[in-house]
């Protein structure tokens, strides 16, 4: 399975040209933009130095905000960071860097708050907006089952297997285990790239056949296997790639 991309190495930055802060007439500056328009109206930047609070001598917070951003490719490519990541950029020290990844991780856990009703999975663009919260950022492989009834609706989602950074090991029958378990009819497999391409590797393949086989034998419907990446990264630019739109299943 294909190898996950490491945040880039931050190089030292620039010398300042002043304080780009500062420099900002007081009705423009982000805290002032946000009481008067709402935070919805803040750009990526704004709204990180918000979060950021202040920067450090040399270092104002909207040239340090901008920096991460730069860094890190986008706002959303953060998820992927680390506290370490974070403290490798002059001017965030442990306690921003612990602010950072507190103010992710909260968005990760608000976006894969389960609905109230549990999720039809007719079509693979479904189970992708299901999983993508849970998939974001994650630095290693894993995979999941998600067992289902006859009309394709979610009985019970559950974390298989947690690999490395480069693969995750699954077998046939600790899959077909928990769809028995459930007493269902059919079931998905999906399994996260780290490195964000989900084009599917040949040990995906040669998995994907092998449950495909197995699950024949014991007469329940293998609806998809899924694979989470990262749009930005896909060369398709969709995020996914399920087996069953590839002609697989």
């Amino acid at each position: 399975m294909p190898p996950s991309s490491e945040p880039r190495a931050l190089a030292e930055p620039p010398p300042a040209h002043g304080n780009r802060l500062r420099a900002l007439a007081r009705g423009e500056r982000p805290q002032e933009r946000a009481l008067a328009l709402g935070v919805g109206a803040l750009s990526d930047t704004e709204l990180l130095a918000l979060i950021l609070r202040s920067g450090t001598r040399g270092h104002d917070v909207m040239s340090l905000a901008a920096r991460l951003i730069a860094d890190a490719g986008s706002l959303h490519a953060l998820l992927r960071w680390h506290a370490s990541d974070f403290t490798r950029l002059k001017g965030i020290g442990r306690i921003k860097a612990l602010q950072l990844c507190t103010v992710l991780e909260v968005s990760r856990r608000v976006l894969s708050v389960a609905r109230d009703h549990p999720p039809v999975f007719n079509e693979p663009e479904d189970i992708y907006a299901h999983l993508r919260p849970t998939a974001l950022g994650l630095q290693v492989e894993k995979c999941w089952v998600l067992t289902l009834n006859t009309r394709n609706r979610l009985l019970r989602c559950v974390e298989l297997t947690s690999g490395t950074a480069k693969q995750t090991l699954v077998r046939p029958i600790e899959v077909l285990r928990e769809v028995v378990r459930d007493g269902a009819t059919a079931f998905i497999l999906a399994h996260n790239h780290p490195g964000g391409d989900p084009s599917p590797s040949a040990a995906d393949v040669r998995l994907t056949r092998q449950l495909r086989d197995s699950a024949q034998q014991l007469d329940v419907h293998f609806h998809d296997h899924l694979v989470i990446g990262d749009p930005a990264l896909d060369p398709v630019g969709i995020g996914y790639y399920s087996f069953r739109a590839g002609g697989v299943l």
